[in-house]
């Protein structure tokens, strides 16, 4: 799975319409070009893939009285809404060591509702376990990793970030089941989002060709 998709959905349909400049903007904002594939040449790309395949719907606006080409705004399709949300709760429940995608899935968590993503995270849980459970019988030695020198190192690794990853969860399960966030259904959420014009701080600057577009 990839987190691109799951990102430009998302930022698209927290804006309602959006065009390129605003999603990658909105992406830099929350770091994502740091933590994932959410480079300015692949955000540009989802968003044209997902157009072809009937998940975004493009508006082409006149061009400002300064000049300049039209430029193309995007808005998410009913199919898009549905995948989105695949999206959305399989990221959440998927185990598979790829921060990414985990962090895309954290950003978009309150637009479930509460129940729902108290019982994804639940889920997340099981399957951390029933990995690690899978991971320790098959792959360890019976005298622990140390057996295998310091190739044991990676099975260190696998399980310290598997355990990492369920206290986390656990932590997170707490604070929501403490009513932390405002949740899908329950009044005005955050909206992590710039507005149009809005100074993003951690901008960073590179252009690309496709920014005025």
């Amino acid at each position: 799975m990839s987190a691109i998709r799951l990102l430009v959905l998302g930022a698209v349909r927290q804006h309602g319409r959006a065009h390129g400049y605003q999603v990658r903007n909105d992406l830099e904002y929350w770091g994502a070009h740091e933590w994932s594939n959410a480079k300015p040449g692949s955000i540009y790309h989802a968003l044209k893939q997902m157009e072809k395949q009937g998940l975004l719907h493009a508006h082409e606006i006149a061009p400002s009285t300064a000049g300049g080409p039209p430029r193309t705004e995007y808005e998410i399709t009913d199919r898009g809404e549905e995948e989105f949300f695949r999206l959305l709760r399989e990221s959440l429940v998927s185990y598979d060591q790829k921060m990414d995608i985990q962090s895309a899935a954290v950003g978009f968590l309150v637009e479930l509702e509460r129940a729902e993503a108290l019982a994804l995270l639940r889920e997340r849980i099981r399957r951390i376990e029933e990995w690690r459970a899978a991971v320790t019988e098959h792959y360890i030695p019976e005298g622990g990793p140390g057996q295998l020198g310091h190739i044991g190192e990676i099975m260190n690794l696998w399980v310290h970030t598997a355990d990492s990853d369920a206290a986390w969860t656990r932590g997170l399960i707490d604070r929501l089941e403490a009513g932390a966030y405002t949740f899908a259904g329950e009044g005005e959420r955050f909206v992590g989002v710039l507005v149009e014009g809005q100074e993003n701080p951690y901008a960073t600057g590179e252009r690309h060709p496709k920014d005025d577009h």
